[in-house]
Parts: structure tokens; C-alpha cells; sequence
């Protein structure tokens, strides 16, 4: 596998979708949580894909609850949450597991394609980034304290 058009994701319904219907846009993918000092990042990341969606831009959040169970809730909770406290339209897929063995193909791809600091592949915790470019591969991982405001240029670059 070697673009994100050839990933499946889960929809919080449980529906797998292709990402196929994504090929040619600039994604950026992030695992997501709601009880983590990084959660009022959601703002963030809602305006950048309100600034940016229309040029073919869009972000695709990953709840997952690996890092300190601070995303305990199920996919109603989730999106509720989401929706009452940071308006949220992006997409949310279903909750996932990042690290280890029940982590999903795209993210095991992800990893290797964009390791972090020192060629690490682990997700290290919620609010990591993945910036994909239009060509459908891995252009940057940011950490967690990368805030969404601070990769508009590198958006606007591929844009």
C-alpha cells in the first residue's frame, strides 16, 4: 500500500469506507481525544478545515483512548461532545487504537512513512498530526504541542 487512497477507515456506525474518494485532496489526520490537555485543539483543527476545504483540504479526526483513557466515551459521546464544545463538522471515524497490535493498516503505514523525533514510529500521544499531500503520501508528522494554526503554511504549500 502506498497512497491513502488505498486505506480503509471505520465510520462510527461501524461502516468501513475506502479513502479512495479522499485521492488528490491534502488530508490531515490526527488521533483525537476529549479529556486530554491538547483537546482544545478541536478549535484549531475546525479552523483550519473551515479556512481551507474548499481548496480540497480536510482533516479526519481518530478518537482513541490509548493515551491515559482520555477518551473513554463511545462514538455518540464522542460526537456530542464535539459538537457542544467545539462545533466540530469535520470527520470523526470511529474510535482506534494508534499503538500496537489493533492499530489499523493506515496507521501502521502512517508511522513508517512519517516516523517522529529520532525515527521513533510509535505514536507517542493524542494530537499527533499526519499531513498528507495531494499525491495521497505522508508529507510531516507534527507532535501533539504542533498547534493547528502553526501548519497553515505547510497546508497552504500544498494546497
Amino acid at each position: 500500500m502506498t497512497a491513502i487512497a488505498d486505506f480503509t477507515a471505520v465510520l462510527p456506525s461501524g461502516e468501513a469506507v475506502s479513502l479512495a474518494g479522499r485521492a488528490g485532496k491534502v488530508l490531515l489526520i490526527v488521533n483525537t481525544a476529549s479529556k486530554c490537555g491538547f483537546t482544545p485543539q478541536y478549535a484549531g483543527l475546525e479552523a483550519l478545515w473551515q479556512k481551507y476545504r474548499d481548496r480540497g483540504f480536510e482533516v479526519i479526526g481518530f478518537p482513541c483512548n490509548q493515551f491515559g483513557g482520555q477518551e473513554p466515551g463511545d462514538a455518540g459521546e464522542i460526537a456530542s461532545f464535539c459538537d457542544l464544545n467545539f462545533g466540530i463538522s469535520f470527520p470523526l471515524m470511529a474510535k482506534i487504537e494508534v499503538n500496537g497490535k489493533n492499530a489499523p493498516p493506515l496507521y501502521e503505514w502512517l508511522k513508517r512513512e512519517a516516523p517522529g523525533l529520532l525515527g521513533t514510529r510509535a505514536i507517542k500521544w493524542n494530537f499527533t498530526k499526519f499531513l498528507i499531500g495531494r499525491d495521497g503520501k505522508p508529507v510531516r508528522r507534527y507532535a501533539p504541542t504542533a498547534r493547528p494554526e502553526a501548519l497553515a503554511a505547510d497546508i497552504e504549500a500544498l494546497l
